[in-house]
């Protein structure tokens, strides 16, 4: 039971985290963060568009979000780490927030949620799926889905090669939950496979040809070394 406990406690415990990274890096483009155990502690990668607003003036708010994992979290001996993310568009949390923004700006949905599936797929990526949840239109909850490419939805590769991200827009009507996923290029599809054609075996070459002359009179006794080669 104590092991139960021990994975539920660091499931939230990450969820958290990832909850106050997204809203204090809101303006870095904040597109994720990964957690692993290392020896000297705990590694925490975060993956932003501008790493410059990450790290801060003189590295002000990278030591700041450390204490904060630290005290406010519990994350043992925290150590960030910041990468840049080279093409946001591959990126579903970056997407997902730019789309959450579009919409507290007053973009109309359709609008929105096409425009940046059109930005995903131009880029390259094999498929996008592009979810929108809430008050949309009116005062009743209602859900649009835009859908283009290639989208896995169960099984191991839903985890593997699917990219996702969630964002959250408010709006006067209320909450609108806005969700993104994204098959990036190169990815290797489960149902994509090629055909290799065998190696034609090489035929050995033809060995020197060795010639027969047969006798013409057997009844002809054969003629010693010495006058043979006489006559020749």
């Amino acid at each position: 039971m104590a092991v139960e406990r021990k994975f539920i406690t660091e499931g939230v415990r990450k969820a958290r985290v990832e909850k106050y990274l997204s809203k204090e890096l809101k303006r870095a483009g904040y597109g994720g963060m990964d957690i692993a155990r290392t020896p000297l502690g705990t590694q925490v990668t975060i993956f932003a568009e501008k790493p410059g607003i990450v790290i801060g003036k003189g590295g002000k708010l990278v030591h700041q979000l450390t204490l904060d994992l630290a005290q406010k979290y519990g994350v043992e001996s925290p150590q960030i780490e910041v990468q840049q993310v080279t093409n946001p568009s591959f990126n579903a949390q970056i997407m997902a927030e730019r789309l959450a923004n579009a919409l507290e700006r007053g973009w109309y949905f359709r609008k929105a949620g096409s425009s940046i599936m059109r930005r995903v797929m131009d880029s390259g990526a094999l498929g996008c799926e592009v979810v929108i949840a809430g008050k949309l239109t009116g005062a009743r909850a209602r859900t649009q889905k835009f859908t283009e490419g290639y989208i896995k939805h169960c099984g191991e590769p839903s985890n593997t090669i699917v990219e996702k991200g969630y964002a959250v827009a408010i709006k006067k009507l209320g909450v609108i939950g806005v969700q993104v996923k994204l098959v990036p290029a190169g990815a290797k599809l489960p149902d994509h496979f090629s055909v290799i054609e065998p190696e034609k075996k090489k035929r050995p070459l033809p060995g020197p040809t060795v010639t027969v002359i047969e006798d013409t009179n057997p009844d002809e006794p054969a003629l010693p070394d010495e006058e043979l080669a006489e006559e020749l």
